[in-house]
């Protein structure tokens, strides 16, 4: 499934959904989700993936020093 659920895409205001799915754009949806989404999206996101998945991308991409002093407490 690439189509994204309306409860993530709000935090995609300013991408063209028709664009966006999951397929090609996996890693900037996850950073845009660690970044920014709420308890549902992140739920929806380690559901998707896991959290081996989430904590290769919290350490790979440049993430927020908060947001990513949060994934690293919350994955450990």
């Amino acid at each position: 499934m690439n189509k994204l659920p309306k409860t993530v895409t709000k935090y995609f205001w300013g991408d063209n959904l028709k664009d966006l799915n999951w397929k090609d754009h996996k890693g900037y949806i996850t950073k845009t989700i660690l970044e920014k989404g709420d308890s549902g999206a992140i739920k929806w996101l380690v559901a998707k993936t896991g959290k081996n998945y989430i904590k290769k991308i919290a350490r790979e991409r440049k993430l927020e020093p908060k947001s990513k002093n949060f994934w690293r407490f919350y994955l450990s």
